[in-house]
């Protein structure tokens, strides 16, 4: 991109020659590429000039005076605005140029986008474009990993649990039914030993009154 600098090389005007040598100065101060282009030496120069500046930047007459400076076939401005943008420190914007690094121009950019964003540039390239460089522990990497390992080995231990549990009370309720069937068993073997136990107290007592009638038929004989 090429700086143009429209100016009068033979201008009749203290102030206009004053305008143009700021302009120039201040270029060269900054080491920006530019080119000046006289119009009034060159009739070329001064229709492109007139042509290319916006006409709401027209003076009241339509006739545009110089320093009037553009960047390739934009246009930049008049001294005017020229001089509020050096007093700013934005005269790199003003051109359409980035500014370099270090410069006012530069800072007080990086500022305003602290202010806007909160986070300062080089952070937010940081955060955006991490160093691949910088090493992250073997349990970092690994952290995420592990633990679903531990969950599903507790999830695993939990589902042995519960199928163990099933398992003992199906044991147990199989012990009891055992025990249930074993008290039966013997209930039913009980039962014979007390009907024998009847019938020889029967048999006893049947004994001994045949006993006490043949003992009363002694004595009657006897008699």
């Amino acid at each position: 991109m090429v700086i143009k600098v429209f100016l009068a090389s033979s201008s009749g005007s203290t102030a206009i020659k004053k305008k143009q040598q700021d302009v120039v100065a201040f270029l060269e101060a900054l080491k920006v590429d530019y080119t000046q282009l006289d119009i009034a030496c060159n009739e070329e120069n001064r229709m492109w000039m007139r042509q290319n500046v916006p006409e709401e930047k027209k003076p009241a007459n339509g006739i545009p005076l110089p320093p009037q400076i553009f960047n390739e076939e934009s246009y930049c401005g008049d001294y005017e605005t020229f001089f509020d943008a050096k007093e700013d420190n934005s005269v790199y914007s003003f051109l359409g140029l980035p500014p370099p690094p270090g410069s006012k121009e530069a800072v007080k950019a990086e500022e305003e986008q602290i202010v806007e964003n909160g986070t300062h540039p080089e952070e937010t390239n940081a955060e955006g474009n991490p160093d691949d460089s910088i090493e992250v522990p073997v349990e970092e990497r690994n952290g995420d990993a592990h633990g679903k390992a531990e969950q599903v080995h507790a999830a695993d231990e939990e589902e042995e649990g519960e199928g163990g549990g099933e398992e003992e009370e199906g044991e147990a309720a199989g012990e009891t039914a055992d025990d249930e069937a074993t008290e039966e068993d013997t209930a039913g073997d009980e039962a014979p030993v007390e009907e024998t136990a009847e019938v020889s107290e029967d048999t006893e007592a049947h004994a001994e009154e045949e006993e006490q009638e043949e003992a009363d038929d002694d004595r009657e004989e006897a008699e």
